[in-house]
């Protein structure tokens, strides 16, 4: 068989399994593996949660939490999407989460989880951007001395994601193209800020510092409490590896590409994170000067105070880059998810939201949706920190709960569940029920107070976004749901040997 015949048959295979799940084939595939596993690397993005938490590490932990932390909760991390793409795989498509929860536990399970999952990746785009448009404020500042606002942050967001609107419009191959782009961007990245940061002539902190010293600056005084907190700089960053799901039937042999995409992410990202912040750490040259800096960026005044404001600047758009390519491919992962829910009747105006380009086999409506809903959510930063803390709190606590939903449904299952190609064999149990119990502790976790004294700036609003997102979840499946929404039914076997059939 020739080349091109065997990368025909290969999509044939991929349409006929859509096809069997019941949705005809709209999407374009052009993405192979490595395409799946770089949008999921992009969105995971260490340059990006790694930098713009790294002053929240300082304060909650230090050194000692922020790397210990990345270990734990890297591997807790991996383990919860090995069991994660194991469902991908018996279920490859543009809903990821949702469908997944819908064909192991029926209707409710699956509007419950497309709201976490929708509103925490609309939530996520608001957060990287935003967090971008901060460092381009901090390289703004040290280039002309501008000091940014809160009018000119939102500004600069505007128009990242204006351009992330733009790139999405334009179709999968030049996402794709990105992508890859980004994850030589980001390992780059990482080993020119670490090689740069070791071999400055500047005084480097020792191994039981880096490893070891202790800085508690919540107004907390038990060291487990503080260190549970800590742990989240590396939970935050540890987000959106569903992508890989929402892009898949985008993708080739999506069955097995789609799983690895979510497993090779995670994994690369957690050596490369663990690089980045030891580094970062040794080269700490004034604890408290640095979590105060004028630049707002704690990150950027490491790089002054070792390599100077010159060289300082050309790594903050390194990190910026990286922050651009995150925000990106979050996009698309967030506007397929929209498209999905569309295509299911979850969305008010959903004949509008699912529609695809003729010349670009992209829904663009919902790329240009998610970019105007990510908009909104921002606006409250204009007036209040506070409240937007609380709007971006979505992000990572809907989404989070969302990851464990499937792989709850699988295992209450048993042997009814059908895997596909990808499987993690007699693992799936053992490793499925401490995914469960690990989400339900992170959970809690990410919804106790951050610090003391409680005040409405200092309060943690994640468990206000968490009911917000579940009371919209129970109105909107009572006012809409139960009428519109619906999945198709499940192709039959001789349909899809009809499909192969008739295509070859």
């Amino acid at each position: 068989m020739s080349s091109r015949r065997a990368r025909s048959r290969v999509e044939l295979d991929d349409d006929a399994v859509l096809l069997g799940h019941g949705y005809q084939p709209e999407l374009a595939r052009r993405m192979g593996g490595f395409g799946n596993f770089a949008i999921s690397f992009s969105v995971i993005c260490i340059l990006a949660g790694g930098m713009t938490l790294f002053g929240y590490g300082m304060n909650t932990g230090g050194p000692a939490v922020m790397l210990w932390g990345w270990v734990g909760i890297g591997a807790m991390t991996l383990i919860l999407g090995a069991c994660l793409a194991e469902v991908t795989s018996a279920y490859p498509t543009s809903g990821g989460l949702y469908y997944m929860a819908h064909r192991l536990g029926g209707p409710r399970w699956a509007w419950v989880t497309g709201w976490l999952n929708l509103l925490g990746l609309l939530g996520a785009i608001a957060g990287i951007d935003y967090g971008c448009a901060l460092f381009v404020g901090a390289f703004a500042n040290l280039q002309w001395g501008l000091a940014p606002t809160p009018g000119t942050t939102f500004v600069i967001f505007a128009v990242i994601l204006l351009l992330h609107g733009s790139l999405n419009a334009a179709g999968v191959r030049l996402v794709n193209v990105l992508n890859a782009i980004s994850v030589w961007w980001q390992l780059f990245g990482v080993a020119l800020i670490v090689g740069m940061l070791t071999l400055a002539p500047a005084e480097h902190q020792s191994a039981s510092f880096v490893f070891g010293h202790f800085n508690n600056g919540t107004g907390f005084t038990s060291p487990v409490y503080v260190a549970a907190l800590g742990c989240l700089l590396a939970a935050y960053t540890f987000c959106g590896y569903d992508a890989s799901s929402h892009l898949s039937e985008e993708t080739t042999q999506a069955q097995i590409s789609a799983p690895l995409g979510i497993v090779r992410s995670i994994a690369w990202s957690w050596v490369a994170g663990f690089v980045l912040l030891a580094g970062m750490l040794f080269a700490v040259q004034d604890y408290a000067g640095t979590q105060a800096t004028s630049t707002g960026v704690p990150p950027a005044q490491i790089f002054i105070d070792v390599l100077g404001t010159g060289v300082a600047k050309g790594l903050l758009l390194v990190i910026i880059g990286a922050q651009l390519f995150c925000g990106n491919a979050e996009t698309a992962a967030a506007s397929r998810m929209v498209y999905a829910f569309s295509r299911d009747g979850a969305l008010p105006f959903s004949a509008t939201w699912r529609r695809v380009s003729k010349r670009t086999s992209t829904p663009i409506p919902a790329v240009w949706l998610a970019v105007g809903v990510a908009l909104l959510l921002a606006v409250p930063s204009l007036y209040s920190p506070t409240a937007y803390a609380a709007v971006t709190a979505i992000n990572v606590i809907g989404i989070t709960p969302a990851y464990a939903i499937p792989v709850f449904l699988r295992r209450r299952a048993g042997d009814t569940f059908r895997p596909g190609p990808w499987s993690l064999g007699a693992w799936s149990k053992p490793l499925g029920w401490i995914s469960v119990v690990y989400v339900v502790v992170l959970t809690g976790v990410f919804c106790l107070p951050q610090a003391r004294p409680v005040t409405i700036e200092s309060f943690n609003y994640s468990i206000v976004a968490l009911a917000a997102v579940l009371l919209l979840a129970w109105l909107t499946w009572l006012t809409r749901g139960k009428r519109h929404y619906k999945i198709p039914s499940l192709g039959s076997e001789a349909e899809n040997i009809d499909l192969l059939r008739d295509v070859v």
